[in-house]
């Protein structure tokens, strides 16, 4: 029997290693990698070409979602499955958007993941149980009381993705060259067409719009510059 191989990519080790063990149990999954960013999740899907990515969607240095397209973009038969704590509509269709072809709650049962793991690798859509019931349910009127829309940054290049997750990060131009391996003047372009593009001018607003559209969380750590 031909085992489906599977890279996790997950920024806490304690989850990763738990979802590890729960698909090691699996006779017909192998987990052959682990990521803990979206550029190093990228960089192994180059290499090993795993079948299926299960993905967190916030990661630092490259958020699950951009690294989602990237993967897609260089190896477009991997299967992505996205694994989110939220279940609104926003991160759903973001999740899509990306191309990826499952979505899960990071509490998702083993059964669920497991399974998940065997529907999108027989070419399947699969969504979790909760995320089922949330879209059959309609609740967008639930988003717009609980929140305000998240920003769309469809206008955003891929590498304008990249160096917009990195300055909300703290890093300084410097840093994110090194990171990115491209030359100082070119991130320092690509920051001036952010602000541009988005109309703001500030480090600050820079942070505060990349985790309004779900490419940090409000919870990373952050250097205001």
């Amino acid at each position: 029997m031909k085992r489906i191989t599977v890279l996790l990519a997950e920024d806490h080790v304690v989850v990763r290693q738990g979802f590890r063990k729960l698909l090691e149990m699996e006779d017909d999954l192998e987990v052959i990698a682990e990521a803990e960013d979206g550029r190093q999740a990228v960089a192994l899907v180059k290499k090993l070409r795993p079948t299926v990515v299960v993905m967190d969607v916030t990661m630092p240095l490259l958020n699950g979602l951009e690294a989602a397209r990237q993967i897609l973009q260089a190896v477009p038969s991997t299967r992505i499955i996205i694994l989110s704590a939220h279940t609104d509509d926003a991160y759903v269709k973001d999740a899509t958007e990306s191309g990826a072809v499952g979505f899960l709650l990071k509490q998702a049962s083993a059964h669920d993941l497991s399974e998940g793991i065997r529907e999108v690798n027989k070419g399947n859509i699969f969504f979790g149980p909760f995320i089922k019931q949330h879209l059959m349910e309609g609740t967008r009127r639930s988003l717009a009381r609980s929140r305000r829309p998240r920003p769309r940054n469809a206008r955003l290049t891929s590498r304008e993705v990249e160096v917009l997750q990195l300055v909300a990060e703290g890093k300084v131009n410097k840093e994110t060259a090194a990171e990115l391996r491209i030359g100082l003047k070119t991130v320092e372009k690509h920051r001036e067409h952010l602000m541009v593009k988005l109309n703001i001018h500030e480090t600050a607003g820079l942070t505060r719009y990349a985790i309004k559209a779900g490419i940090i969380e409000s919870s990373v750590q952050v250097t205001i510059i």
